[in-house]
């Protein structure tokens, strides 16, 4: 028999064997492990997610009649309770018209009554759109099956044409056409800002 069929053959033995050691070092010195033991959460955390039922990262979409698509996310949500609208943190919508427009809007926090088909946006809100607005406000009252919100409140930002606030502003589709028009109100001031070269 020449070295390299007994190399072979030494091999043929010597692996498996190996491998049968090394199987046997796993269940030899593996831990214990209790089913019985607890989750690694902290009793107040458990306790404060049963008593608050909290859902974590909620979504919600849907499409108007108009064939508008509306999207509105959360980072945490509270269920309503007894009639109350639901309760969000971080709250963020995006609507989007057959024509292309899209508003995104965003928040601290909120609600969204789903029997009513409105969402309140509160704290810092935002409102963006692909025309060119960069808007801030303190309140944002929207509907959840139509391109329809209003702000009662003051309203600063950005627009196409230069810098602008105003008393109050509103959202609406109109009827005929179906585009979409931003509205401000209120003492409105804009600082015009021209195009340059």
């Amino acid at each position: 028999m020449d070295r390299y069929s007994r190399m072979v053959a030494i091999f043929k033995v010597l692996l498996p064997l190996a491998a049968l050691g090394l199987l046997a070092t796993v269940f030899l010195f593996s831990r214990n492990m209790n089913p019985t033991a607890t989750i690694p959460f902290a009793d107040n955390e458990i306790a404060e997610r049963l008593r608050d039922r909290q859902v974590t990262a909620p979504v919600y979409s849907t499409r108007t009649a108009d064939g508008d698509e509306i999207s509105v996310t959360a980072a945490q949500a509270s269920p309503s309770i007894s009639g109350a609208p639901a309760t969000a943190i971080d709250l963020r919508a995006s609507l989007l018209t057959p024509v292309g427009l899209r508003i995104d809007l965003s928040s601290k926090n909120g609600t969204v009554d789903f029997f009513a088909k409105r969402a309140t946006f509160q704290g810092d809100v935002e409102i963006s759109t692909t025309t060119g607005y960069v808007l801030e406000t303190a309140l944002l009252n929207t509907s959840l099956d139509s391109v329809d919100a209003d702000s009662p409140g003051d309203v600063t930002g950005n627009s196409p044409f230069g810098q602008l606030s105003a008393g109050n502003m509103t959202i609406r589709t109109e009827i005929d056409t179906g585009t979409v028009h931003i509205l401000f109100n209120d003492g409105v001031k804009l600082v015009y800002t021209p195009e340059t070269d």
